[in-house]
């Protein structure tokens, strides 16, 4: 369940009767517990409570009903039972039905309310549905109940009104969604006149039938579009004019194009229409622009709506961008100015100039947050200066963004309008901010359009004072509407956000079209959708300025980076700040499995440079491409090994469609019918077989024994189908037609050989590497070393290796992509003597006995992370010491230093030089 889902759940118990002994079971099964497990608690079987009628699931909650009024001294009880201490829980909870009071055991954190208000506070208890929460969602009860109540009126709608579903009316439907979240926020923060104008109005003025409602809604919208004033005095003749009925004549012109063009307003059923009013119900007040966009926006889209709650970009996830990008830089010239009135003059002045662009903004989020947060830092100046009450000299049409789909578009826009108004309200206070709110600036600052297609520089010209940003209206497309001048001349641009990733194999064709036409004669093959982003960035910030973007570390790491940033270094730019490899998280349980990084580029001499490691903030020389300190070297791929190794080769190319493999039933059916079979066939090997213990086998003739081969009938038949199968091909497929018993390309060692899996999972702690016989068969789905000495093995399965192909491999999905061309060909290794070479086929030997003691566990299961036996374990760790003491004559602290080493290593060897 997610977020959205639990606070429905919620919601509903809170309505029904108390029911004493029900309540736990209820309320357990609100955030997702399966009957299964209701039925062991109700029974006994796993409830560890103490208490009479008290309910304690191991590790998550003890719950205790009680006597009316009896609640203070239950939570205590529960606090104080040695069962809540010995069962590990997170939570205690205790109510009487009238009465709720709740704990979390390991924050100290405390709710004590109602019975009927709990809901509100649900989000303390997400953890309970294995929803791991910040502090944001937690405070941001309002915006998933508004959520789900606003998706259940939109489906409510659709079910009575199919034709606004239709790709036609779709835009229709959402602007008026929009309109509605305008008119709830402005009934409940006095810009409307009256508490709960448009909700009351609607429900007096609409038939319990809902028969008349679309038509009550429709005409407020008219009346806030049109005038109540001429040449800045109050006027009633245009409201006349068109019939403005008295009951709607209380609501105020907004303009802002706002509620412009169609009123149309869909028909209401009655559940739709008793969703509306107990949404108007709701204390909007309470919204948060910085996540309801995001999680709204969800609600309009059709394949996003079954993930309802999981749409929320975590603020600290954004600050990660935007502190290092330019707020650290304001708040430390905060700091220096002290109380120097003229230096908080120059710092509010240059925050007057600063412009933020988010070119893939979807809702809104990062532009409303750095809006925010600069309006704290003028409101702290003001402060200073003695000007509590000074008008804000930050425009929030110095907040631009482009995006794609219409909805999110509008969404973005009305979240910056109510960001702008709380934040007159918190800092100038309600009676100013009232005065400046009403009407709207119909100026459309938030472009709908694809990003990697239009001119940013017709969006946010950083050489001029003005750009042309065309529209109709508020809500439209770029058309036709006049340009919009930038209220400060000059300043800083800083341009930010998290734009879609899309690796190279699910691009559509638009989406590598959209790539091809930024190329300039640089591949676009084997990119993600994102880059285009980067080198558009890259692009806009030649004549000054900075970006910084949220990205999978696919951007820093394999053959993408010889791709894209050179064009960016050739640009005169360097990466100045980043954030090594963390998970994006939201606030669903079912967190994207997606490692991301950030990485903020500039055009400035910056001389402090610095690499975000999780909470770890290490002030760096040089940032490199790979996000290490160290030098601009790009790891090409070598066709050769470049540091004596001997050579990696891919394994054999069998060209067969599956006709030379035999699963091992096959081949035993062979060999008993046919003994004389057994010498054509051989145990064969690819990633999948090695990893997994998979026992397979092919068929291995060669022209020697070819005509032999040929006389036992299944193999004719299969020797056959393979020769048709080729012939078929094209010239290249061709290849082998007259040899058609034989692999197409054939190489086997003497003694033994080497597997390297081409694709191996990240979660390994080390690269997994075999030692076969040479009459074992590897296949093109592994890689081998034949007769290579072992201490070749030492070196390949060491945490310094490990390190080296986490940077430059490829990838599928998450896991590795072995290359030899990349990982291993350019692998630094120092120069060994004869006694290192000992040392390092010691340690391989050691490794190889460790797994036999654990025969017949596969190397899958000895190399789970979780599951290592100490033994394996201690082997690699000594075989990592003994390596890295090879290095730099001790073991090294961390990953950091290793991947330092091997850059400096690396840059030696191949005699690159810096950029």
């Amino acid at each position: 369940m997610n977020a959205v889902e639990i606070e429905q759940a919620i919601s509903e118990l809170a309505e029904l009767p108390f029911d004493r002994a029900e309540f736990p079971f209820a309320f357990l099964e609100a955030f997702g517990n399966k009957a299964t497990t209701l039925k062991k608690l109700r029974s006994g079987a796993s409830n560890a409570s103490d208490l009479p009628g008290g309910v304690l699931q191991r590790s998550n909650i003890h719950i205790a009903t009680c006597d009316a009024g009896a609640v203070d001294e239950t939570l205590r009880a529960l606090r104080e039972s040695p069962k809540t201490a010995a069962a590990k829980t997170k939570f205690i909870l205790a109510t009487d039905g009238a009465d709720f009071q709740a704990e979390d055991m390991n924050t100290g954190e405390t709710v004590a309310c109602a019975f009927t208000d709990f809901p509100n506070h649900f989000g303390l208890f997400l953890p309970l549905a294995g929803i791991t929460t910040v502090k944001q969602i937690r405070e941001s009860t309002f915006d998933i109940r508004a959520t789900s109540r606003l998706n259940k009126l939109y489906v409510e709608l659709l079910k009575d009104n199919r034709q606004w579903a239709t790709a036609e009316r779709r835009a229709d439907m959402n602007h008026f969604m929009a309109r509605l979240i305008f008119c709830f926020f402005a009934e409940d923060t006095d810009i409307f006149n009256g508490e709960g104008l448009f909700t009351r109005t609607v429900e007096q003025m609409s038939a319990r039938d809902s028969a008349n409602t679309h038509e009550v809604i429709s005409q407020i919208f008219k009346a806030m579009d049109t005038p109540t004033r001429h040449e800045g005095k109050l006027d009633d003749r245009y409201r006349k004019a068109v019939g403005t009925p008295r009951w709607a004549d209380v609501f105020p012109y907004v303009n802002g194009q706002l509620f412009s063009g169609s009123t149309d307003v869909p028909r209401f059923s009655r559940i739709a229409r008793s969703y509306l009013i107990q949404i108007g119900n709701l204390n909007w007040k309470k919204i948060n622009p910085d996540i309801f966009g995001s999680m709204i926006q969800a609600v309009a889209d059709d394949e996003e709506r079954g993930a309802l709650g999981m749409h929320y970009t975590s603020v600290p996830n954004i600050l990660k961008v935007l502190n290092p990008l330019f707020l650290d830089d304001l708040r430390s010239a905060l700091e220096e100015a002290g109380e120097n009135a003229r230096k908080l003059l120059n710092l509010r002045n240059r925050m007057a100039r600063i412009r933020v662009f988010d070119p893939a903004c979807g809702s809104g989020n990062f532009l409303v947050i750095a809006y925010k947060q600069m309006r704290e830092i003028e409101a702290e100046v003001n402060a200073r200066r003695g000007e509590h009450d000074r008008k804000t000299a930050i425009p929030l049409t110095n907040f631009r963004g482009i995006e794609l789909r219409e909805f999110p578009a509008e969404i973005a826009r009305l979240a910056l309008i109510i960001a702008e108004f709380q934040c007159d309200v918190l800092y100038r206070g309600q009676k100013e901010a009232l005065a400046d709110f009403l009407p709207l600036d119909s100026q459309n600052w938030i472009t709908c359009g694809n990003a990697l297609r239009l001119d940013w520089l017709s969006l946010m010209d950083t050489r001029a004072t003005g750009v042309k940003i065309y529209a109709d209206d508020l809500f439209g497309s770029p058309l036709d509407q006049a340009s919009i001048d930038f209220e400060n001349t000059g300043g800083e641009t800083y341009i930010c956000g998290n734009p879609p990733y899309i690796g190279d194999k699910f691009q559509t064709d638009s989406q590598k079209s959209d790539l091809r036409q930024l190329e300039n004669g640089r591949s676009v093959k084997s990119i993600d959708y994102i880059v285009g982003w980067f080198w558009k960035a890259s692009q806009f910030i030649k004549n000054g300025g900075s970006f910084a973007f949220v990205s999978t570390n696919s951007v820093c790491q394999g053959v993408q980076v010889p791709l894209i940033w050179p064009p960016i270094f050739g640009n005169g730019q360097s990466i100045f700040f980043c954030h090594k490899d963390f998970y994006w998280a939201n606030n669903a349980s079912r967190n994207a499995n997606v490692i991301c990084v950030i990485v903020g580029v500039t055009s400035a001499s910056v001389s402090q440079k610095y690499i975000y490691d999780g909470d770890v903030k290490k002030l760096a020389s040089h940032i490199n491409a790979y996000l290490i300190d160290g030098p601009d070297v790009i790891i090409d791929k070598a066709p050769q090994p470049i540091n004596s190794l001997p050579q990696m080769f891919a394994g054999n190319i069998p060209r067969d469609l599956g006709n030379f493999t035999l699963s091992r039933m096959e081949y035993e059916e062979l060999s008993q019918a046919y003994p004389e079979a057994k010498q054509f066939c051989r145990r064969i090997m690819g990633s999948s077989e090695f990893i997994n213990g998979i026992e397979r086998y092919c068929l291995w003739i060669n022209d020697r024994n070819a005509d032999a081969a040929l006389k036992i009938p299944p193999i004719a038949d299969r020797i056959e189908r393979v020769r048709r199968y080729r012939q078929s091909g094209s010239e290249r497929g061709k290849l082998g037609v007259d040899t058609p018993y034989k692999f197409e390309r054939t190489i086997t060692g003497k003694r033994d050989q080497l597997i390297i899996p081409r694709v191996s999972s990240e979660r390994r702690s080390y690269i997994p590497i075999g030692l076969q016989k040479s009459d074992t068969i590897i296949s093109d789905a592994a890689q081998a070393i034949y007769d290579a000495p072992l201490f070749t093995m030492s070196l390949i399965c060491s945490k310094m290796h490990t390190c080296w192909v986490g940077l430059t491999a490829g990838r599928m999905k998450s896991d590795y992509r072995y290359s030899s061309g990349v990982c291993y060909n350019t692998f630094p290794v120092p120069k060994l003597t004869e006694q290192h070479k000992f040392d390092l086929t010691r340690c391989a030997e050691d490794i190889l006995l460790a797994r036999e003691a654990h025969f017949p566990k596969t190397i899958a299961e000895l190399y789970d992370p979780e599951k290592m036996p100490d033994n394996l374990r201690h082997a690699h760790e000594r075989n990592d010491e003994v390596l890295e003491r090879i290095y730099i004559g001790r073991k090294f602290r961390n990953d950091t230093e290793r991947l330092e080493k091997l850059f400096e290593l690396y840059t030696k060897m191949t005699g690159k030089k810096a950029a």
